[in-house]
């Protein structure tokens, strides 16, 4: 027989106290280690002990000026829904017994000066008992107790026994406290392990990132996790955005004249109960959010940028024992984000270097054979007295004549450093083209529609490359295509009616199957649902339309407004 049924079925008629029933209590109150699920069994402990209809643990705030989290049984979660938000400790009795812990015991609570009422559809309520729990010596918050089932007080063995069990209680709350720390900085090292693996497994910088604000997101409990990197105008620049919906922040620059942007600058973290109300958000996407956290990722040679994790508007504010984990777990990943990068640049290296040896062998070996294969062409054409074979090799010089041009543009692209970049969007499209037609064996067919090096901003141009990449990285490693036509078209209307460029890449190739992965895909929808855009695939160049069209669009002009 449980605990509640018991304590309904054997009232003590002599109003002493039970102690079968008390220490049945007492085990039940101490059988849970999830604090959330502590309380409520307290609750719903208490309540049954004492024959209470209702029953609730109100958790003070660490400053002592209201309640964190309510606990509530006896309340069911329709009524629960119609009266609304939860006591918040700032007024009432609720509030007076947080700053005058201690015991209270009234037969009707409207006859208390310090009750400031019920809100609407809240059930009547007239008995009251309130006993402290304490913690460690320190005040957790207050067990509340109401209504008794009979109608009338709580007797003086009502007050005895719960005096016990909230002395119990405050042992099982510090227990589970212990157990939920324990859990959480197993999950902070966890995600730590996670970011470093991930980091230093490859991938692009952006990715890279991308990877450390899903893993703060996902650590803090927080609705979005967000990188910053110092900008070149100054102030901070969002680089990577992890929420549920599609954001447009990318990119946004919060200012240098910001005073927080100061403090993370300097290395200071950041720490704000309410970012919505806040005078130094200067954004409205900061002001979007309640709780946040403001992080520097922080090296020996400098600020490498900033981690934010915000919560929703109304949320629970981060506690100490966050601030701190999250402060270790930002160490943690600017020490991985700077292996990572060093690890890049000796693979960067290793690349540059075996280039430099193929577009030697390509000038020095591959265009000289060719070269010399055109003149014994051109000379044979001459000797040849039959029409039909001097235009036939006269065809096949001029092909020779394509193929040297071609291998000479790629030497040139072999040979061009990250630094060398040039600036036009349609230069960059050329180059990532001719890179790709090395390992595809063929040169991707291409056109341009519209003003694609004017109309595109950096932002947008920076991203329309990295998905170009991925998706001849895909066609070549996946789709076993003969052909690929690749258009940049910078004239194209959005949904939302702005302007925007779209990528479309087209094969012929096998399609993609029904089942197995699509982390390439997935990345370039990610890309342009953070500028405002969108991504998807259809059918290809193949017959009945075989193979696979991938388009990637979003807006190509500045941002306007304010970020």
């Amino acid at each position: 027989m449980s605990v509640a049924s018991e304590a309904s079925a054997s009232p003590d008629p002599d109003g002493g106290p039970d102690v079968a029933r008390l220490l049945d209590a007492m085990r039940a109150v101490g059988a849970e280690l999830e604090l959330h699920a502590a309380l409520d069994r307290i609750c719903e402990t208490s309540a049954a002990l004492t024959d209470a209809r209702y029953a609730a643990i109100g958790v003070v705030e660490e400053d002592g000026e209201g309640l964190v989290d309510f606990a509530y049984h006896g309340i069911d979660e329709e009524t629960a829904r119609r009266i609304g938000r939860l006591p918040d400790g700032h007024r009432g009795l609720l509030g007076a017994l947080i700053h005058d812990p201690g015991t209270v015991r009234l037969t009707d609570l409207d006859e208390d000066g310090r009750s400031c009422g019920f809100p609407e559809h809240h059930p009547p309520m007239r008995s009251f008992l309130g006993v402290p729990i304490c913690v460690q010596g320190e005040i957790f918050g207050n067990l509340y107790l109401a209504e008794k089932r009979d109608g009338g007080p709580f007797r003086d063995n009502d007050l005895d026994m719960v005096r016990v069990l909230a002395a119990e209680a405050g042992i099982a709350i510090g227990n589970a406290r212990l157990y939920e720390a324990a859990q959480q900085r197993e999950r902070w090292i966890d995600g730590s392990v996670a970011v470093t693996t991930a980091l230093l497994a490859g991938g692009d910088a952006e990715d890279a990132l991308q990877v450390v604000a899903e893993q703060a997101r996902r650590l803090s409990r927080a609705a979005a996790g967000i990188v910053l990197l110092p900008a070149d105008e100054g102030g901070l620049e969002i680089t990577a955005v992890a929420k549920d919906r599609p954001s447009q922040a990318l990119g946004v620059v919060i200012p240098p004249e910001s005073e927080l942007v100061a403090e993370l600058l300097g290395g200071k973290a950041v720490f704000l109960d309410d970012a919505a109300t806040d005078p130094r958000v200067l954004t409205d996407f900061g002001r979007e959010y309640g709780p946040m956290m403001m992080l520097p990722l922080q090296s020996e040679s400098g600020l490498l940028g900033a981690l934010v994790t915000p919560r929703e508007r109304g949320a629970r504010a981060f506690t100490e024992a966050e601030h701190a984990l999250a402060a270790h777990f930002a160490s943690q990943a600017a020490l991985a984000l700077m292996m990572a990068e060093a690890q890049r640049d000796r693979e960067r290296l290793a690349v540059y270097e075996d280039r430099d040896r193929i577009a030697r062998d390509l000038h020095d070996l591959v265009i000289q054979r060719l070269f010399a294969t055109g003149m014994m062409l051109e000379s044979a054409q001459r000797c040849s007295g039959v029409p039909e074979v001097r235009e036939g090799v006269g065809k096949a010089v001029d092909e020779l004549d394509v193929t040297i041009q071609e291998i000479r543009t790629a030497i040139f692209a072999l040979q061009q450093g990250p630094a060398e970049a040039p600036s036009g969007l349609r230069t960059r499209v050329l180059r990532e083209i001719n890179m790709a037609a090395v390992p595809l064996g063929f040169k991707p067919v291409h056109h341009f529609v519209g003003p694609v090096d004017t109309a595109v901003d950096e932002l947008t141009g920076k991203n329309l490359i990295a998905a170009l990449r991925e998706a001849l990285s895909n066609a070549f490693r996946h789709s076993g295509a003969s052909r690929i036509d690749v258009a940049v078209d910078a004239t194209v209307t959005l949904r939302d009616g702005r302007g925007g460029v779209r990528l479309s890449v087209a094969d012929d190739g096998v399609g993609i199957p029904d089942s197995g992965r699509r982390s390439g895909l997935t990345n370039l929808k990610r890309r342009a649902e953070a500028l405002g855009g969108d991504s998807w695939y259809g059918p290809g160049l193949g017959e009945d339309g075989g193979g696979t069209t991938v388009v990637w669009q979003a807006p190509h002009g500045p941002r306007t407004g304010s970020p």
